[in-house]
């Protein structure tokens, strides 16, 4: 029987079942693809929105204004854009067998922390360090 026939919609992991059974992947790939599709749908109501707004404003100003808009639509879509590949590998790892295992210790991300942030990586203690060496390169 396939994990996506008997988990229901209450279903939330928990630390004393085994890590990353079938119950739990099927719930994290579940959660991702909503991600997903709620991604792509936005980014297609901005296109549409945009179809839409195309007009001459005579007002430079207004016009000013409405460029910004649409540049910060524009730049949100693109870090969204940037998200959904990083959703699409994070399911790609479900395939794999790797999701949910730090990619620098190998070690298991928690719970928690992949509820959180589901196209997690690292471990929060990896993260952390990462950040850390980041930070003291950055001030170089």
């Amino acid at each position: 029987m396939k994990a996506e026939s008997f988990l229901s919609d209450t279903y939330r992991p928990a630390e004393d079942e085994p890590f990353m059974n079938e119950r739990q992947l099927e719930y994290f790939r579940r959660k991702l693809l909503a991600w997903k599709a709620e991604l792509l749908s936005d980014s297609r109501d901005t296109i549409e929105g945009m179809k839409d707004a195309t007009r001459n404003i005579p007002d430079i100003a207004d016009r000013a204004s409405e460029e910004t808009d649409r540049a910060l639509e524009l730049r949100t879509r693109d870090r969204q854009r940037k998200l959904v590949s990083k959703i699409d590998a994070a399911l790609r790892r479900i395939d794999e067998g790797e999701y949910g295992y730090c990619e620098i210790t190998g070690e298991p991300i928690s719970l928690r922390r992949l509820d959180a942030r589901p196209i997690a990586t690292m471990s929060l203690e990896a993260q952390e360090r990462h950040e850390r060496r980041e930070r003291v390169h950055r001030d170089d």
